[in-house]
């Protein structure tokens, strides 16, 4: 299969590139089990599938996904003891007895937990960069990810697979749009990044946030969301009136409000870390100080307990 070919598969998603394993499994109901076992002293040929020994897949150390949910597992563990693996894992061959896994880690792990000593497994050939590519793809067709890990996806696509936006949005049949509001989410403190990867945040209420440049702003509003219960609705709505100047932040008087890049940074940092606004100032003989603002007993406690006090 040519380089231009296999570009060209894997332009049409991830979804494209597992119907070829729907078409060559044709596989009952039940379960897998009329692949055979792969043979000792036989090399699978690529685009085959076969069982493998477990102890003989390893995982891809470009694999996006890092957490697993440890009683989905032992569910899906339970299906795969009565019903074996439906859908096979993909893994590339390293060597004679060595394979690598592009996708399926979640199938693999609890394959384990069920007991099995071989799964059935798609065989690819794919470099480095198809590797992380298939692997980030199929990643991103699973419906439980967050907001913040389908950003962290796309700039990866981008990063380490050097796609463009556009080339990203093409892959995974979105607009650019889409492409770009996910990734804009990455610039909000780790906070707010935090709390929508947990689920106490929605997408909608980061967009809105994200529409302040100040970070002291954003976490302003960000815990009014939470303290307050506001909604996506009433978040756009404060983000409005503060642009507009109708809601302002609370500022400490006679502090400069310009500070070098490298101390806006230390600025912008303490203000995510503390969840508060911060204003730092520094004069030209190295002195200055430091305002942490709190806006009750309770925040103050908040605060302190940050501080370890």
């Amino acid at each position: 299969m040519s380089q231009i070919n296999k570009k060209q598969a894997l332009g049409k998603g991830i979804r494209a590139l597992l119907n070829t394993i729907d078409e060559e499994m044709k596989t009952p109901a039940e379960g897998a089990t009329s692949v055979p076992p792969a043979v000792s002293g036989q090399t699978p040929s690529a685009g085959s599938i076969v069982r493998i020994p477990v102890d003989q897949i390893e995982v891809n150390p470009k694999q996006p996904r890092r957490d697993f949910d440890e009683q989905a597992l032992r569910e899906l563990s339970d299906s795969i003891k009565l019903h074996d693996i439906i859908q096979p894992i993909t893994v590339v061959k390293l060597g004679a007895a060595q394979y690598q896994l592009i996708s399926g880690e979640r199938r693999l792990r609890a394959s384990k937990l069920a007991g099995l000593k071989d799964i059935p497994a798609y065989i690819r050939t794919a470099d480095d960069q198809q590797m992380l590519e298939m692997a980030l793809l199929e990643n991103l067709q699973r419906e439980d990810l967050n907001a913040i890990e389908i950003s962290l996806s796309y700039k990866r696509l981008m990063d380490e697979c050097e796609l463009t936006q556009e080339q990203v949005a093409e892959r995974m049949k979105k607009d650019r749009s889409t492409v770009t509001n996910y990734l804009r989410l990455l610039k909000l403190p780790p906070d707010i990044q935090k709390s929508v990867r947990d689920g106490h945040l929605s997408m909608g209420h980061a967009r809105a946030i994200i529409g302040l440049d100040k970070v002291d702003e954003q976490l302003y509003v960000y815990r009014e969301t939470l303290e307050k219960g506001l909604s996506v609705r009433q978040v756009e709505q404060l983000v409005k009136n503060m642009l507009s100047g109708g809601k302002a932040m609370p500022v400490a008087s006679g502090l400069p409000n310009k500070l070098p890049p490298a101390y806006k940074r230390i600025e912008d940092n303490m203000a995510s870390h503390f969840s508060t606004k911060v204003k730092l100032e520094r004069k030209k003989n190295g002195k200055g100080q430091v305002v942490i603002e709190f806006y009750n007993d309770s925040d103050l406690e908040r605060i302190m307990d940050k501080m370890n006090l």
